[in-house]
This record gives structure tokens, C-alpha cells and sequence, in this order.
């Protein structure tokens, strides 16, 4: 009984792997803008879905599971650096202090846009707009109400907006 149930979920693994691995990694991208942190969200989804011997689930339950694991893995993370920002200060000296012009020779794009956000708007931005989830599936996958969710969105979108319009441009309340 014990084999089946470990080849059960080994071949539900599996195929997951085979047939969604990509877009797991691609939605792990879009939370956190590196590659390899991408690679190390979806590792840590997988792990902590079938992490505990799991049986009986097919293919989308799993995948549901993992994107959801993948999202707190990076809200986790997000609140790990936070504290670490609050007191890198105290432990690190900069080798080079950027000049005041440094900021206007970024490039702005959406992806240096979305590491501006904290954690939790980031992952309410990505999952409604990348997800394509709805404002409530966003609270139950983030452990959150929906009035967050929207507080997050609203203030998410406010600084995308504000960062990506050109100077000059009328702003007319939506990313286009």
C-alpha cells in the first residue's frame, strides 16, 4: 500500500513537472523578478506540496497548490529582507555612493517598477493582473481579507502609474 500511494504522488509530481514547470517558473518570475530566486520559489513550492506524502489529487489541484506555495514562499521572503533592509544599514558600508543623476539614468520598465512594491502588493499586482485572479481568490491564496487585497492593488497600481507615466503625459487612473 505504502509504494502505491509513494507512486502515486511521484507521477502527479512528475507530469506537474513535465507539463507545468515552465509556467510555474515564469509565474515565480513575475512575483520576483530574478531568474534563479524564480527557479528557487518554484523548488520551494514544489517542496512544501509534496513535501508530506500526498495522494489523490490530479494534475490542476497540485498545480493550484504550488502557485499558492510559490506566493507565500515569496511573501515569506519579502518579510525576511524587509527586516534585514531595517538593519543592513548597521552592517554593511557602501562602496560607492550613487550620484543624484543616478536615478534619472534608470530605464524605467515595468519589472525594476514592480521591485519598488513591497512584497504584498507585488503578489496582489502579479496575481490579478498576471494571474488573472479575482479579488477574493487573491485574499484566500494570500491568507488575507479582500479589502487588503484591494487596499494593496489600489496602492500597487497608484505607483506603477506614477513611475510609468512619461512626464508630460495626462494620467488617466489606469496602466495602460
Amino acid at each position: 500500500m505504502a509504494q502505491t500511494t509513494r507512486e502515486g504522488w511521484e507521477a502527479v509530481l512528475a507530469t506537474l513537472v513535465a507539463e507545468r514547470g515552465d509556467a510555474l517558473t515564469r509565474y515565480a518570475y513575475v512575483l520576483c523578478g530574478d531568474p534563479d530566486d524564480a527557479a528557487d520559489l518554484v523548488q520551494s513550492g514544489l517542496v512544501a506540496t509534496f513535501g508530506r506524502l500526498r495522494n489523490g489529487f490530479a494534475i490542476e489541484r497540485a498545480e493550484a497548490y504550488v502557485r499558492r506555495a510559490i506566493a507565500s514562499a515569496y511573501i515569506d521572503r519579502g518579510r525576511r529582507s524587509t527586516r534585514w533592509r531595517a538593519t543592513a544599514h548597521l552592517h554593511v558600508v557602501p562602496e560607492q555612493i550613487e550620484g543624484p543623476d543616478a536615478a534619472t539614468d534608470r530605464r524605467l520598465d515595468l519589472t525594476a517598477e514592480l521591485d519598488g512594491l513591497s512584497p504584498r502588493e507585488r503578489a496582489c499586482v502579479v496575481l490579478r493582473f498576471y494571474g488573472d485572479q479575482k479579488v477574493d481568490d487573491i485574499a484566500a491564496d494570500l491568507g488575507i481579507s479582500s479589502g487588503a487585497v484591494k487596499r494593496y492593488l489600489s496602492d500597487g497600481l497608484a505607483k506603477l502609474a506614477t513611475a510609468l507615466t512619461e512626464p508630460g503625459r495626462e494620467h488617466h487612473g489606469q496602466l495602460r
